[in-house]
């Protein structure tokens, strides 16, 4: 409720002026239609019969307009004053009771609760109208005066109808602010915020990982080994089921990640989830099985083929399946038919929270059930002084009796353990605070079961929250269950949705950022991908426990209404839908739901999902009639022939995000595309566009343009002053008109292009203010005069991606770009002995990647040699090669900070480097945790392969730190060599 008063309140100051525009307009109005005078004194001598009944209508609603003008105008400012002051009070109240429990308030405030909820939507609706009504401007100076004044006439119309409604808003608003006084008092209702950005706690990332790895894990998970027996060559199955949070899933994994004695021919993991996307999830298990499969599923159609494709598949294989998340006998029925039986030693994990189910899985062939069993009191501790203290013996001896209370609660929940001491985590670790929480926990679970007990602990991680968090955490209910949620998508999702308070859009943007943040924080989100400085989280994702809450919460508030499965969630209501997600595919009933939401109240999000081409290609038209819309999200898989049609845009006039993503064809933009005046974001970057309308130029709000590289833009594109993201643009096949005016975006902070031929010196102008740049070509002369550009005043570059024909010549130059912390570098030539080194001099360097591709007439050198001067700070670095010789050497002190080391090596090459064969040095790597090892298989026999597995796991085994060690095979080797089982496995070194 906040941004609406903040929306009021812009509406009384300078923008909008209402007396001054509203009389202005009047006056305009009056002066046009004296032009008109005798037209309508000669309709006035006629008589009523021989007038058109339409221009008799206008010519009496102009007079009666003419004559209380003023009492509209008047209206107009003392009604949003009088909603101000009326919100402003009830805001508090709403405040103070969603910091209570449901359970805690009364039934009747509850009810009007959510009916001042509602209200307030409907007052920034009818704002949102205002604002549409008085955003289309003049015209401009070319306009003539008479469709002038016709425009004035409409708009007058309309802010003649918003002042009755403004009227009729102030009415309900006082009977419900009366009703309010009955159960509040206002003094009570003060709320204190901190506007510091929160930083990313840096132990919440390891926070998952521990509890994989560390906590708990290793009885479990060489119990379910043994269960599995995997040197027999009988097919088995094992079943873990237990309630939610328990850890199942992280068991599963574990013990998949391990298995790595027995040879399997393919491997798979895939999640089930609550509502099942079957073709999605056959889809998802060919690609990991078999990728010349998975290209040819695209065209089938039914689960039928796609079954009989998997089954195929591994008929005469010996696999290992994990079947995640089972929450029906139906669905592991249609997943087990794809599955053969056979007597090549197969394996299948499935994890389940119903006893039933796991009963099913386990029937007619040899199979165990593994009931979870809850962490240990030791265990439980372990986890939680780990996420509050790093070790148990950083804990005061005071707060330790009433940890062990507070674990009592949690009954050995990892999940549950984890959200307190997240909970924790944002307070003073003094013994009264943690006595509190203690009795808060107490009140709600003492009698509950432990699945009840896991729902009221999140509830009171939710209750704690701030309240700008709960609406941001709230909004996650949008995305479907096993989503992964790119972070800067979620956080423009939230400032584009009115979540995030403020004017500036780059600090909401910074300020989105400490939520999310402060969510990860509170363990009520998971880190799933971390940038390689591990101060940002990249992608992030819900535990399905913690989703479920959420999607409760979010539907009863009517926050989100959720199509998922066969129905609307139960808070669905045609004239109250106001964030929309389709999460599953509808496409039987898609014209039915169409027509529901054309027909609905007013929605201000759509978010589209999973299999839903029907929807978006035939039907996008008839919902798309929205004045009130702000995000359009659509991103969907296995499109159908057709396009998505945006209809008629000058609808959409509040549309601040516009993405469309996946198969769903646009075709073409609409050419009225620069009515979109409010638009910060277009991304239509994996859309088959042959070009941009010509009046894109004109949407001053733009803020990121993201298209693909085959679409050619129009000329003017100076105009876009707020262009700050603008992505991936092909100069070659750009105007000259294009270049020039690409030079003239001031602002521009990220830009990413492609080039071969086109000159691009008319860019340098750009390096003053650009943050990233990713440049993709080949032609070496460009890219080295492009790069000298940088060397006479180094510019705040912080990310570049290059590729090039030479290192040894661009590296001086990049050597220059002292703020560099990202360096991608794709050399097709020339890299030289030293070469790599040429870039330690970076200072400021976090994250490298250096790609070799083969070249002919290139020198190839024995070893790349990286030494103890250079890369004081990389944390992460990424060595790949392709069909070319190459080694690595790290010596004595080298990178000193790297964290994590990802190596693409050729397996045929093995042999050639002597005794340690392609990677020496791996121990000199103080600070390494995380080793990642593609080993590419072309041309190589099964010696060099093991050989090279062997040298890499013996290194990692003795390694200090014993880093996390991942290998994984790809392309055939020589011969006709299998597999080894340490394919996609991650283990423990």
């Amino acid at each position: 409720m906040g941004s609406i008063i903040g929306k009021l309140a812009a509406l009384l100051g300078e923008k909008y002026q209402l007396t001054r525009d509203v009389e202005r307009g009047i006056c305009f109005l009056k002066d046009g239609l004296s032009a008109m005078d005798a037209v309508l004194q000669r309709l006035a001598d006629k008589d009523d019969g021989q007038i058109d009944p339409l221009i008799k209508d206008r010519r009496n609603k102009l007079a009666a307009m003419l004559t209380d003008k003023y009492n509209l105008a008047r209206d107009v400012k003392q009604g949003i004053r009088s909603l101000q002051d009326e919100l402003r009070t009830m805001e508090a109240m709403l405040l103070m009771l969603e910091d209570k429990d449901d359970d805690q308030i009364d039934p009747l405030a509850k009810d009007w609760r959510s009916k001042v909820r509602e209200l307030s939507y409907e007052i920034e609706d009818c704002i949102d109208r205002f604002v549409l009504n008085h955003s289309h401007g003049d015209g401009g100076s070319t306009a003539n005066f008479v469709h002038k004044a016709i425009q004035m006439v409409k708009t007058l119309f309309k802010d003649r109808g918003i002042a009755e409604e403004i009227r009729r808003l102030k009415r309900l608003v006082s009977e419900q602010s009366e009703r309010g006084k009955r159960y509040y008092d206002i003094n009570q209702c003060l709320l204190a915020s901190s506007s510091q950005p929160v930083p990313l706690d840096p132990r919440a990332p390891a926070l998952f990982q521990e509890a994989r790895d560390l906590v708990g894990i290793d009885a479990p998970r060489e119990e379910i080994i043994s269960l599995l027996r995997c040197e027999d060559k009988e097919h088995k199955v094992v079943s873990i089921y237990g309630i939610g949070g328990q850890g199942k899933t992280t068991l599963a994994m574990e013990v998949y990640h391990k298995i790595t004695e027995a040879a399997f021919d393919s491997r798979a993991f895939v999640s089930v989830s609550q509502t099942p996307d079957m073709k999605k999830l056959l889809r998802d298990m060919l690609s990991q099985i078999s990728k010349s499969h998975f290209d040819q599923s695209q065209m089938l159609e039914t689960v039928e083929q796609l079954i009989r494709t998997v089954k195929e598949c591994l008929k005469d294989k010996r696999y290992f399946i994990l079947i995640d998340d089972i929450w029906s006998v139906s669905a592991w029925e249609l997943v087990r038919s794809a599955l053969p039986v056979n007597d090549n030693g197969s394996r299948i994990i499935t994890t389940t929270r119903i006893e039933a189910v796991a009963k099913s899985c386990c029937t007619g062939i040899a199979a165990q059930m593994y009931q979870a069993k809850p962490l240990s009191h030791e265990d439980s501790q372990r986890l939680f002084f780990k996420r509050l203290f790093l070790s148990g013996d950083d804990c005061h001896p005071d707060l330790r009796k009433v940890s062990d209370d507070i674990l009592k609660k949690c009954c050995g929940l990892p999940l549950a353990i984890i959200s307190i001491a997240g909970l924790l985590a944002n307070r003073r670790k003094a013994v009264e605070v943690w006595v509190n929480v203690l009795r808060s926990i107490a009140a709600v679970v003492d009698k509950d079961s432990p699945i009840d007990k896991m729902k009221r602990i999140l509830l009171l991680s939710y209750v704690d929250l701030p309240h700008h968090l709960k609406s941001c955490l709230l909004y996650l209910s949008v995305f479907p269950e096993d989503y992964p949620i790119d972070c800067r998508q979620l956080i423009l999702l939230w400032v584009a949705e009115g979540l995030i308070p403020g004017q500036d859009r780059e600090s909401m943007e910074q300020l989105g950022r400490s939520y999310l943040n402060e969510l990860i924080n509170r363990s009520l989100v998971q880190p799933t991908k971390v940038g390689g400085h591990g101060a940002t989280v990249k992608q992030c994702r819900v535990h399905d426990v913690i989703l479920e809450f959420i999607v409760s919460k979010a539907v009863e508030d009517n926050f989100v209404t959720i199509w998922n499965g066969n129905v609307f969630s139960k808070n669905y209501s045609s004239n109250k839908i106001r964030r929309l997600s389709i999460q599953k595919d509808i496409s039987s009933r898609a014209e039915e739901i169409a027509k529901t939401i054309k027909n609905g109240a007013q929605i201000r999000s759509i978010n589209i999902f999973g299999s839903n081409s029907v929807l978006v290609t035939k039907h996008a038209t008839e919902f798309l009639n929205r004045q009130v819309l702000r995000v359009l999200n659509i991103e969907v898989e296995y499109c159908e022939v057709g396009e998505c049609s945006l209809g008629n845009v000058k609808s959409l006039g509040q549309l601040k995000y516009l993405r469309i993503h996946g198969h769903a064809s646009v075709g073409k933009l609409p050419q009225d595309i620069e009515k979109l005046q409010h638009l910060e974001t277009l991304d239509v970057r994996w859309q088959c566009l042959e070009k941009l309308p010509a009046s894109i130029v004109q949407l001053q709000k733009l803020v990121r343009l993201h298209v693909d590289r085959s679409v050619r833009l129009p000329d003017g594109i100076g105009s876009l002053q707020a262009l700050e993201e603008l992505s991936w643009i092909d100069l070659d096949i750009q105007s000259v008109k294009f270049i020039q005016g690409l030079s003239d975006l001031t602002n521009l902070r990220i830009l990413e292009i492609g080039h071969k031929e086109a000159c691009i010196s008319t860019l340098s102008r750009l390096f003053g203010h650009l943050q990233e740049l990713r440049v993709w070509g080949s032609e070496p002369d460009a890219t080295c005069s492009f790069m000298a550009s940088c060397v006479p005043t180094p510019p705040p570059l912080q990310m570049l991606l290059l590729d090039t024909h030479n290192l040894n010549r661009v590296g001086p130059q990049i050597s220059s770009l002292v703020n560099l912390t990202r360096l991608c570098i794709f050399v097709r030539g020339e890299a030289g002995k030293e070469g790599i080194n040429i870039l330690a001099s970076l200072p400021m360097l976090l994250s490298l990647t250096v790609g070799l591709f083969n070249d002919l007439n290139c020198i190839v050198y024995a070893r790349h040699a990286i030494s103890r001067q250079g890369f004081q700070r990389l944390v992460k670095f990424h060595f790949r090669h392709c069909l070319r010789d190459a080694a690595l050497e790290f010596e004595p002190g080298a990178m000193p900070k790297l964290q994590r080391l990802k190596l693409e090596l050729m397996a045929r090459c093995q042999f050639k480097y002597g005794e340690g064969g392609l990677v020496l040095g791996l121990q000199n790597l103080a600070g390494l945790k995380h080793l990642a090892i593609d080993i590419n298989c072309s041309a190589a026999v099964a010696d060099e392969v093991e050989a090279l597995e062997d040298d890499i796991r013996g290194a990692a085994a003795v390694h200090p730190n014993r880093p996390i060690l991942q290998i994984q095979r790809f392309l055939r080797m020589a011969q006709g060599c299998s597999r080894r089982p340490s394919d996609h496995a991650i283990v423990e070194a």
